[in-house]
């Protein structure tokens, strides 16, 4: 099932998304629901909207953080001349970093070197704390497209990655949830990133050094997790920078993709 978020001349909304590909009989259409399906039980109120009648949101807010996972893939650790760590290397990116597929990410002046990180990411479901791997599956209510966005030439002189990882806008997350995969469907979904249509990274959520429920075990581990909590499961080499006026695109077979553009925040970024 995909799950969109979307706003339509009203408050966001909450929708059950049906494409052509599905072969259904209302295809590219956003069946609307009453609720957030997050946060409790919702119903299909009956209206149906035409996809392209809709402006697709962040299928998510994160009711509390964001947490990303760094160096998760070895070939993208060694492109930057890191070593794999012997456990997951995590952080927060605060909901403020969200924004939805369509919308700007925008360059700060304070950075000469943005890239672009195409991940898969995970969607927590429900109250959880030291969830053991193989009850993984129990806490995710679905998988969803990360662009994580990082000020790679902060990461060093900063120490700490709150202003390289955090700033706002870098975050995006779209276009929708994807509810029905199983565990084993999500470790083995292949991740393309493209800017302006070249193809700069291409792998699979296979190559994850530590799988979706380790990353899960690990993270609640230490954090209790709330509904709408995201995962950003690591990304595989291929990284680098993105300009203003670039348009980036993350696609992950099965869910789909997740398309921004790159605009300039401040004074003109230097040619």
């Amino acid at each position: 099932m995909r799950i969109a978020r979307f706003a339509a001349d009203q408050d966001p909304r909450f929708g059950i998304v049906e494409l052509a590909a599905d072969g259904g009989e209302h295809p590219d259409s956003v069946a609307v629901l009453t609720g957030d399906p997050l946060a409790g039980p919702v119903n299909l109120t009956g209206e149906r909207l035409a996809l392209d009648a809709v402006r697709l949101l962040a299928p998510v807010i994160p009711r509390s953080k964001v947490v990303g996972v760094g160096r998760n893939y070895a070939a993208h650790a060694a492109e930057l001349g890191n070593e794999v760590p012997d456990t997951p290397m995590t952080f927060l990116k605060p909901n403020t970093s969200v924004i939805g597929p369509g919308e700007a990410i925008v360059h700060p002046s304070y950075t000469k070197e943005l890239s672009y990180e195409g991940e898969l990411a995970v969607v927590i479901g429900r109250i959880c704390k030291e969830v053991p791997p193989d009850r993984a599956a129990e806490v995710i209510f679905g998988y969803t497209i990360a662009n994580d966005v990082t000020a790679r030439d902060l990461q060093g002189p900063d120490k700490q990655w709150a202003r390289a990882k955090g700033s706002d806008t870098f975050c995006p997350l779209g276009p929708w949830l994807i509810t029905h995969f199983e565990l084993e469907e999500a470790g083995a979904l292949t991740i393309t990133t493209t800017l302006d249509g070249a193809v700069k990274q291409s792998g699979s959520t296979a190559q994850m050094i530590n799988s979706i429920p380790d990353l899960v075990a690990y993270v609640s581990s230490y954090t209790t997790l709330l509904p709408g909590d995201v995962i950003l499961t690591g990304t595989p080499e291929g990284v680098g920078p993105m300009r203003p006026g670039q348009t980036v695109e993350v696609e992950i077979e099965g869910i789909g993709t997740l398309t921004n553009t790159v605009v300039a925040d401040g004074p003109p970024d230097p040619a």
